[in-house]
């Protein structure tokens, strides 16, 4: 599911680099989606990039996390929690999409100029998912630096927050932060009791 999910969104993503309707049609605008009702638009842009780095670094995240997740959901299926590991897989990738999207458009909704593309939104509920699975195991930043990954996690959603508040990067932090909450979220979603599960392996400290 995830070698799907990435063939797609480089599939459209560089289709649109060089279609600039089609970026403009399918790209996450608040305005056209509160006034228009184009809610398409709430999943089309999580399958576009505004350039090369942003589509590499996205699906190089995603490539690491979402097989981790695939294996996961597959063993809660064999332990009878779940039943069909790759809906819910496919669920919480197009579900988390939209939710991460849901401030940016409260926010935004009166203004047209506002646009958004990615699936980073996605992507940081694909990782913030398997932190509750392995609240432990390492994650490392900028790719060389090892940290655990409920630290890293926390890091993650207080530098989101704040750059949303006070951050001009052009980067949609909002998304960060909703997709990583929901993605956490996610596991309860599908069995509350899975919280004990991360309980147990939060108490198993391993550095």
């Amino acid at each position: 599911m995830t070698i799907i999910i990435i063939a797609i969104t480089c599939l459209l993503s560089i289709t649109a680099f060089y279609n600039p309707a089609i970026f403009s049609r399918f790209q996450f605008n608040a305005y056209q989606i509160y006034h228009k009702k184009q809610l398409y638009r709430l999943i089309t842009h999580g399958f576009l990039h505004a350039d090369w780095l942003h589509l590499i670094i996205n699906m190089l995240v995603l490539f690491s996390f979402g097989q981790g997740i695939e294996n996961i959901f597959l063993e809660l299926k064999y332990q009878g929690i779940i039943r069909y590991p790759k809906l819910m897989y496919g669920l919480l990738y197009l579900s988390s999409i939209i939710i991460a999207s849901l401030l940016s458009l409260k926010k935004n909704k009166h203004n047209e100029w506002y646009n958004s593309v990615g699936a980073s939104g996605a992507i940081s509920a694909i990782v913030f998912a398997h932190l509750f699975f392995a609240p432990w195991q390492r994650v490392y930043f900028y790719a060389f630096l090892p940290i655990p990954g409920i630290i890293f996690g926390l890091l993650y959603l207080i530098y989101s927050q704040y750059m949303s508040r006070h951050g001009s990067d052009n980067i949609n932090h909002d998304a960060h932060f909703l997709g990583a909450v929901y993605g956490f979220l996610f596991p309860l979603l599908l069995e509350p009791k899975l919280i004990y599960y991360f309980i147990n392996q939060l108490t198993q400290v391993s550095w």
